[in-house]
């Protein structure tokens, strides 16, 4: 299991969620996407396509303002 991080901080929707599709597509059942985002709409976006494709999906506020996402690709 790897884990990949991703900056997608000062990027507004839906640059984020492209970027995550994108990057998954590359990744190895069981890996982790860690997101780092300052937008509460990518926590929002993103975290609901990614439940929708059936990943696992969650999130942490690592500092005020700034949060990580994290989706393990399950399938």
């Amino acid at each position: 299991m790897a884990e990949v991080k991703l900056d997608c901080m000062y990027e507004t929707c839906p640059i984020p969620l492209l970027k995550a599709h994108k990057k998954l597509q590359t990744m190895k059942v069981g890996d982790i996407l860690i997101m780092e985002t300052n937008h509460t709409c990518s926590i929002t976006n993103v975290i609901e396509w990614a439940k929708k494709q059936g990943y696992d999906a969650d999130y942490i506020e690592i500092r005020e303002g700034e949060w990580e996402i994290y989706i393990e690709k399950v399938k």
